[in-house]
């Protein structure tokens, strides 16, 4: 088949966005004349620091955090690896138990699993049939030895968005560490934690319209310092080692300001079109299964999940990429395995229903003139491929 001519629509935002320009005109300064490494002590150095430290009180602010909470690290599977083996590390010896779900993105399952092998006991939480975690199961999961909780706040796959607050206020409580992984939200929901019950928080720039290559791990101020992986020059407050990428968190601090500005009219426009497109695309072929939560206020914004049985959800995606349409058969850390989606798996989904799964994701230059291509061509491009 020829290659497609036309314009092309992304619809896998969720797997990254593009990098925005006013963020890579931020960055440029620091990959040309402003080159000096925030650890040496003279002008170029002082100036990298003087950088790399208002980076941080910016990222703060937006968060509603304090500086000195920000820890900067490669992305948010650095971050979630940092929180699950940091905190386990600090607190061995006095604790013995992890809880997560069943449907956590890859960075914390399978550290989780690593941890499963090095002696942790893990609680792995069910969700319902829309991807909700239930209070009361948390509730009975937690023990005396429970070390740290990690929920996912907006799940990469389906976007189910859960119920941190709540959540949260119940393990304060009981006085038990909780780490959530935000990358699905940071940018696109309002989030304070001066107020939110948690104590690490996850974040990745190129889910915002940042740089790939840089995030950061929230660490609340009196919660335990996780445990360093990474050993060298005693960067980030000693716990993660290795010079900055400056032009990295730079951007990241733009793009973060720059998301947070616009939450308040590109969350709705987003939420508008999901629900519209959600709608569309249940009209209009027959068969089609919505994963995740039906009311938009409850998913990630943006985030349209489906399942069109039977078929391979890769297969789909390719006929799709031909007619010139960018989507996902769901995390973009797993798209090249062709096995049940896991997360689908967790909602108490038949296998065929796992295996023929399509993540759209829209983001700010998505239109509903695009949705609506999408739409014209979508139940021909299923009916072929189910055959």
């Amino acid at each position: 088949m020829p290659p497609f001519i036309g314009q092309r629509i992304y619809l896998d935002h969720a797997a990254t966005t593009p990098l925005d320009p006013q963020v890579k005109a931020a960055m440029l300064p620091f990959m040309e004349e402003q080159f000096g490494n925030p650890s040496s002590l003279h002008y170029w150095g002082r100036q990298a620091r003087k950088a790399l430290e208002q980076a941080r009180e910016r990222i703060a602010n937006c968060l509603n955090a304090r500086p000195n909470e920000v820890v900067f690290t490669s992305g948010a599977t650095e971050a979630d690896n940092l929180a699950l083996f940091g905190v386990a590390e600090a607190l061995r010896g006095s604790k013995k138990h992890l809880v997560t779900t069943q449907i956590e993105h890859a960075a914390v399952a399978n550290a989780c699993r690593r941890l499963e092998a090095q002696g942790w006991e893990v609680t792995w939480l069910p969700v319902d049939a829309e991807g909700f975690v239930s209070p009361d199961e948390l509730q009975r999961a937690v023990r005396p030895d429970t070390a740290l909780v990690s929920i996912i706040h907006g799940n990469n796959e389906i976007g189910a968005i859960q119920p941190i607050e709540q959540l949260g206020e119940f393990l304060k409580a009981r006085g038990v560490l909780f780490h959530i992984d935000a990358v699905q939200t940071v940018g696109k929901l309002p989030l304070s934690l001066a107020d939110l019950p948690v104590d690490y928080l996850s974040l990745s720039a190129h889910k915002f319209y940042g740089p790939k290559g840089a995030g950061a791990l929230y660490v609340r101020e009196g919660a335990p310092l996780p445990a360093p992986m990474l050993m060298g020059g005693g960067q980030e407050n000693n716990l993660r080692s290795g010079t900055e990428n400056l032009a990295g968190i730079v951007g990241m601090a733009e793009a973060l300001a720059l998301a947070t500005e616009m939450i308040g009219t590109e969350t709705p426009r987003l939420r508008a079109l999901q629900s519209r497109f959600t709608e569309d695309v249940l009209r209009a072929v027959p068969g089609a299964v919505l994963n995740g939560p039906r009311e938009a206020a409850l998913r990630v914004p943006g985030n349209a999940h489906f399942s069109f049985p039977p078929g391979e959800g890769e297969a789909l995606v390719l006929h799709l990429d031909l007619k010139g349409i960018a989507v996902s058969s769901g995390s973009a850390c797993h798209s090249a395995v062709i096995e049940p989606s896991r997360i689908i798996k967790a909602l108490g989904k038949a296998d065929d229903v796992a295996r023929a799964t399509v993540r759209f994701s829209m983001g700010r230059s998505t239109t509903e003139a695009e949705l609506d291509r999408v739409i014209s061509v979508l139940p021909e491009i299923v009916s072929r491929f189910r055959k």
